[in-house]
């Protein structure tokens, strides 16, 4: 059974970069056919996908990330990463972790997720 379990900084400042690790259990990040998501869900809203990274390092971004947003991974741990650059308080948000077998650029193709972090972005 994977568990991912999500940590980092609750509280950021306005232009600065935040960044969340992701820690898996129960499975490696580079078994086949597996893609490692984060997804957020802002205050009265629904969720985002925000991006992946497949089980050979393939990165892949929603368009209104991706000039802001880098996905990495450190296979020695079984972790990945997320980096978001020059927030704003638009940013802030749950941020969860989750694992699917394909990508649609939706959520959705996600069952397995953390329990997700909050961030608030603010000065």
């Amino acid at each position: 059974q994977v568990q991912l379990q999500e940590s980092g900084p609750g509280l950021v400042k306005p232009s600065q970069t935040l960044s969340l690790t992701c820690t898996v259990s129960g499975e490696s990040i580079t078994t086949e056919y597996r893609y490692w998501a984060w997804i957020r869900q802002p205050p009265g809203k629904g969720p985002e996908w925000m991006g992946s990274i497949s089980y050979v390092g393939t990165t892949y971004y929603t368009p209104a990330l991706k000039s802001r947003a880098t996905i990495f991974r450190d296979t020695a741990n079984n972790q990945f990463a997320l980096q978001l650059s020059s927030v704003s308080p638009e940013d802030t948000a749950i941020y969860y972790c989750a694992r699917g077998q394909y990508i649609t650029g939706s959520y959705r193709s996600f069952p397995s997720w953390g329990q997700g972090t909050q961030v608030t972005v603010s000065s």
